[in-house]
């Protein structure tokens, strides 16, 4: 089953229906949605044979959605990326996945210096892309690869996630069964950037014929988000943990129409987490995924919140929940046996959700998904309920506003500093941000080296959001006899 086929049930149903809304303004109902994708899916076709790999890189637009569905069609592979990232970070992403043309916004088209055909979405370029007779709609293999999810990994080089029809498919239903019940009454609004959570979660709305309404500032603004809600029925999220603060921290009540918001992307603390129970009710789904096993792994569906509030249980708002639907999930802890209840070990899963391995890098899917296991990386224990709790990440990822952040990646542009010997990079608990990037450095003359050149320098090679929010500079970095920089020194440093 091709992912398409979503869209042609939601059009089949409820054609003249809106489907895509910017801001309070309805663009395309379902039947001229479909429409447009068919057309759209001919000239793709024109590009390359089967999986051929075709990039988007914009901020938050409504365009994604009929890119997204129309690469399916002309059964090519959607390569969302990040619009954060830096042009350097970009185009690196854009020669690993091998695609052959790029959609961008015109700020990012602007920035991309590639061999690559680069049209800008929006565009009377872009326009042309719809001349095209609509093509028939796509029997294509459910193994067949849809997805490259580009996420990095400590080796601060980004590796694709391959999703396939089926992996999307599997997610799409688990979100259905377990944490949302939308129709053609509600809507998702797209608050989080849509070449991760949010653009993994068009699919199982579409399905049910809900609307995809994009903020016409293409970003998270927490009024104009929380009027979208007010504005569109049944309307639905998925939010990191920071947004929901930054939604709180407006004072302003819940709108009647907002149902549901799906947190996920970075931890939670349980004060913050009261806090948004307090101030909006049992609206709230914790998920844990990773982009290898998209948005689901384990969840802590509403209900769950609900019964943990009224008996005081903050182990269970702590926790990330229980696996969901199509998915196991173990923790291996000594010699890769099964753990015991209470006893920490790396999470692992398997299913139909898990991706097929990382393109073109078979070492690091050998080292990821094991005996058909996707090992996470990620450490944790099970209570005696069967709850899951995440209790520290192998990986040393920092997640911070829910994007990903990788220490390694950050030492190693701060070591291109003429006046930096050594840096180590670790996470500090934050309550607006979850996590916040700080720099332990060892300058070349023993003195501090003034920030603001380090921040200067950083911006030339990675993306704004990864710099550090603090310096520490240090006489050396703590090292065990194997010379290895011992991170939790580092991080005991910050909390002393």
């Amino acid at each position: 089953m091709n992912v398409f086929a979503v869209l042609d049930q939601a059009a089949a149903r409820h054609g003249d229906r809106g489907a895509v809304f910017l801001g309070e303004t309805q663009l395309h109902s379902w039947a001229q949605l479909r429409e447009r994708v068919l057309r759209l899916a001919t000239s793709l076709k024109s590009l390359g044979d089967r999986g051929t790999r075709i990039a988007v890189a914009s901020e938050n637009r409504p365009e994604i959605v009929e890119l997204m569905f129309a690469i399916w069609a002309a059964e090519c592979v959607f390569v969302p990326i990040n619009y954060k990232l830096h042009p350097r970070e970009m185009a690196d992403i854009l020669a690993d996945s091998g695609a052959t043309q790029v959609f961008a916004s015109a700020n990012i088209a602007g920035e991309l210096r590639l061999d690559v055909p680069v049209a800008v979405i929006g565009g009377p370029d872009y326009d042309r892309w719809f001349d095209s007779a609509p093509a028939s709609p796509p029997a294509t293999d459910p193994a067949a690869l849809a997805w490259l999810f580009y996420t990095s990994g400590t080796t601060g080089k980004s590796k694709g996630a391959m999703l396939s029809h089926r992996n999307l498919m599997a997610m799409t239903v688990a979100h259905l069964a377990d944490f949302d019940d939308p129709d053609e009454n509600c809507s998702l609004i797209h608050g989080a950037p849509m070449s991760h959570g949010s653009g993994l979660y068009i699919p199982p709305y579409v399905l049910r014929g809900a609307r995809q309404v994009i903020p016409a500032s293409a970003a998270f603004e927490p009024d104009e988000f929380l009027d979208l809600c007010g504005h569109h029925p049944g309307s639905s999220a998925f939010l990191a943990p920071t947004m929901v603060q930054r939604l709180i921290q407006t004072g302003r009540p819940r709108p009647e129409n907002l149902k549901t918001v799906v947190y996920g992307g970075g931890p939670m603390y349980v004060d913050s987490l009261k806090k948004a129970l307090d101030a909006y009710g049992p609206i709230f789904v914790q998920l844990y995924g990773q982009g290898e096993a998209p948005m689901t792994i384990t969840g802590l569906r509403r209900h769950d919140h609900v019964v943990a509030i009224d008996t005081a249980d903050d182990a269970t708002l702590g926790s990330v929940g229980y696996p969901r639907s199509g998915v196991e999930v173990a923790v291996l802890g000594s010699g890769g046996l099964p753990a015991a209840v209470g006893e920490i070990g790396e999470i692992v899963c398997r299913g139909d959700v898990v991706m097929s391995g990382y393109w073109n890098n078979p070492t690091a899917t050998a080292a990821t998904l094991k005996d058909g296991w996707l090992h996470t990386g990620d450490m944790g224990s099970f209570d005696d309920r069967g709850y899951l709790t995440l209790r520290d990440r192998s990986k040393d990822v920092v997640i911070s506003g829910g994007s990903n952040i990788y220490p390694r990646e950050v030492e190693e542009a701060l070591l291109e500093h003429p006046d930096v010997v050594e840096a180590g990079v670790v996470g500090a608990p934050d309550p607006d941000w979850g996590e916040v990037v700080v720099a332990f450095v060892v300058a070349t003359n023993g003195a501090p080296v003034d920030p603001a050149a380090l921040d200067a320098h950083l911006l030339e090679r990675i993306a704004r959001f990864k710099r550090p929010k603090r310096y520490e500079f240090i006489d050396a970095l703590p090292k065990n006899s194997y010379g290895k920089v011992l991170k939790r020194e580092l991080r005991d440093r910050l909390s002393s």
